[in-house]
Order: C-alpha cells, then structure tokens, then sequence
C-alpha cells in the first residue's frame, strides 16, 4: 500500500505517494545483511538518487552499505527490520527532501563544491535554505553531488539526442533570421492570440498564486463529504497502520451501526469484505458474538448462521476464537441462562458447521484462561464433558468402519511369526472361491 511522502499528513488526497519499504533479511553470523528490494522506487518518490537514503541507514545505524544501481541492489549490514527502516526513512525526508517552508516534497539539492554547502530550493513556495551540515550523509552527498550521481548520468544515446536538438533549434534560429540579420516577421497565426486573462488584467503574478493543497483536518472532511458512498470505499485510508486492537474496534463499530439500523440482513458479504480489509477475520467472530448473541444463543446460530460461516470457514483460528466467545457468554455475560445449556449451544454449533470436530477435540483437551478464568473454563469443560465423549466415539467409529479388513497371517519365514495382511476387495461374492487345499490362514479369534 502506498504510503504519504510526509507521514505527519493523514489525508487521503496527499498527492504525494511512496511505496511501503520492503527489506529482506539475507546470510547469517557475521554475514547477515538487509537489502531493500524497492529501494530504486521509494528514491523515485522522493525524487533523489538511491544511494542517499541507503547511505543515510548506514549512517544512523552505523553499518557498512553496499549499493550496486546497476542490479538495483542496496544492502545495509546487519538484520534490521523493515518497520524499523521505514520510520528511520521519515527522518531522510525531514532533513534532506521536504521544504522547511511549506513542507511540500518538490524540492531540489542545491551543492556548492566550492563552499561545501548543500541548499535546497522549493519549486513550489520558492523557499531557499541550507540543509543540516552536521550530519554525515552530506559529505557523501557532497563527494557525489545529484547531477554526476551515476544514476543520473545521460547515457550516450541520452546524448546524441540531446546534441541533435540543440542543432535543429539552432538551425531553426537562423532561419528566422533575414539576409541583414533582422529577424522576419512572425507569422499571422502568432498575431491571433486571445484576450488577456483575468491574471494578467489584475496584474497577478503567477509566482503569487498559491498551488500547494490544504491538508487541514477541516480541507480534508469537506473533501470526504464531497465524495459517493462508492468513491470513499475505493479512497486510501491508513486504517492499516493501526494497532490491531483500534482495528478490531474500527469493525466492532462498523457491525453495530449495521445492527442499530436494521441492516443485518444480506450484509453478510459486506461485514466479510470489511474484516478482510481491515485484516480481523480471526478476531471478526469475538465481535459478531458479542454484539449479536445473548441468552437467546441457541435460535441466533441458526439466524446468524450464514455471516458467520463466512467468517470461522476453512479458519481454525476463527472458530478457537468462536469457542471464545462461547466461554465468555456462557462464563460472563449470561452464566445463569446458558451454563445448563452448554451441551446444547455446543452442538448447534456443530451441526451449523461453524465448528470443526477436531477444533472441538482439542479445545476440549486442556481448560484455558485465555477468556475466562480457568475455574470457569474448567466449570464449561465439565458440563461439556458428555458432548465430548459423544463426539470421541463417533470419531472411533468412524474410523473402525473406513479401516481396510485384515487377517493375521502365519509366515513360516523369519521363525514362523505372525503377520497382519490386508485383504484385497472382491470382485464379485456370488463367484466361487478357488479351493488352495490347506491353508496357513489363521483366524485372530482363534489366536
């Protein structure tokens, strides 16, 4: 997801974009180092050459870099993780790429060889300053200035092109001059020109107008309000930068303005798009649960069955954290009600398959106070106890009766030991059986 170029603007319209940084960790012991995948890209954003912000790590984390444009390879020794070099990249833009003035990005380095000094002018507001000196990467920059930076230099068809214009547009220049060197008239199509603009008339500059964009809180929510309903769903957000908790809390909202209007039903898709966007699938059940079950739980499964098959399907986090909220309803919220019905609420749930056989089994395994405490969880595990067995022995059964058919064979080979030996399917029962005289067979009842 593309992130703002100056993280300090939350607004959604910020036209100035970079992609997240991506870092790979490589080797191991003395040879582990981080490479920054799309660090050719992130430097595009910021329009500076890459080598400035790998040697600027390398400066504030104090690591030896290595940086091939070539290959676009940039490596920074050590293991460092990408959320950490991400926040250490914010401090690259403050120092060395947004204006002072207007804290827009469109700024250029000015390098002085003579003086040593570094200035960065804004094409935007016009402002003109000095950059920080005292950090290290302006020697660097100093050393390898942006026009002769290597990724920057023209090629030699760069070249060649660039030298043709010059003499077309010096031929086209003297062309237009006359025998005495005056230069001729323009042509009838030059004289057409339209009537001055408003600008011009008032005596407006354009170095007067103001053309960086408003990013108040007050600019952005006029913007948001001009928007459809279609539009703000496809607009950026940076709900993903959010802890996980303040995200869970996002989808508890979104659910319960659904709920407060009525518009529960055939939302299902809907409130499953919002938890794959905002990345709570596993958690979605924890919220469902609460906000939509009480102590009438066993007729809400079936009533709400279908969003949360959505939810718990083909996850075995999702349906633990179903059985979560099934200890805190039945252990917290509605004890009375609902602890005699446990077996019940158990088995609903089972045959509405929002839980799985084996996820039941094992939750059954060890009592947990993960989500109530564990004399609690224990009291749950008891009352479930006869559901429990019920499920174990249909397991047992059902594995008794997909086991192949089997004989216990004696083999005079080997010390005349006994085997157990499948035995093959018959084709057809009604077809007599081949008489092998004697057999070795021996039956395992008679054993």
């Amino acid at each position: 997801m593309a992130l703002n170029v100056n993280r300090n603007v939350t607004d959604q319209f910020y036209r100035y974009k970079m992609p997240r940084l991506i870092a790979k960790v490589e080797g191991r012991g003395n040879g582990i180092k981080t490479v920054i995948v799309n660090m050719a890209d992130v430097a595009k954003a910021l329009d500076r050459p890459p080598t400035y912000p790998t040697k600027y790590f390398g400066c504030e984390l104090g690591a030896q870099t290595q940086m091939d444009q070539k290959n676009d390879r940039f490596v920074v020794n050590g293991s460092h993780d990408a959320a950490k070099l991400q926040d250490m990249l914010d401090g690259f833009i403050t120092k060395f790429v947004l204006c002072p003035g207007c804290d827009n990005p469109e700024t250029n380095l000015v390098i002085n060889s003579k003086a040593q000094t570094i200035g960065r002018r804004c094409i935007a507001c016009g402002h003109q300053g000095p950059v920080d000196m005292r950090h290290r990467l302006t020697t660097f920059i100093l050393k390898h200035p942006p026009d002769t930076d290597s990724s920057s230099t023209p090629s030699k068809k760069d070249k060649k092109s660039k030298g043709k214009k010059v003499k077309q547009q010096q031929n086209g220049d003297a062309d237009r001059q006359s025998p005495t060197g005056a230069s001729s008239p323009a042509p009838e199509e030059d004289n057409m020109v339209e009537a001055p603009s408003q600008q011009i008339q008032t005596g407006e500059n354009d170095d007067d107008v103001e053309w960086s964009v408003d990013t108040s809180a007050t600019a952005v929510a006029e913007r948001m309000e001009a928007l459809t309903d279609g539009a703000k769903g496809m607009t950026l957000t940076d709900d993903l930068e959010k802890t996980q908790g303040e995200r869970v809390d996002l989808f508890y909202n979104y659910v319960k303005v659904k709920k407060d209007k009525g518009q529960l039903a055939g939302a299902d898709k809907d409130i499953l798009a919002e938890a794959e966007r905002l990345e709570v699938k596993d958690k979605a059940a924890l919220v469902l649960a609460e906000l939509l079950f009480d102590k009438n739980m066993i007729s809400q499964i079936k009533e709400y069955r279908l969003l949360f098959l959505r939810i718990v399907h083909d996850s075995k986090k999702a349906q633990k954290n179903l059985l979560g909220a099934f200890e805190i309803l039945v252990g917290k919220m509605h004890s009375a009600e609902l602890m005699p019905k446990v077996v019940h609420i158990l088995k609903s749930l089972y045959d509405a398959d929002l839980l799985e056989e084996d996820v039941i089994i094992g939750w059954a395994k060890k009592p947990s106070k993960k989500f109530v405490s564990k004399e609690v969880s224990q009291q749950i595990h008891e009352k479930a106890s006869p559901f429990i067995k019920w499920l174990e022995e249909a397991d047992e059964e059902s594995s008794d009766e997909e086991e192949e058919d089997v004989e216990v064979v004696y083999s005079s080979q080997g010390g005349g030991q006994l085997k157990m030996e499948s035995v093959p399917e018959k084709a057809d029962s009604k077809q007599p059986q081949p008489d092998h005289g004697e057999e070795d067979d021996i039956d395992i009842d008679d054993i």
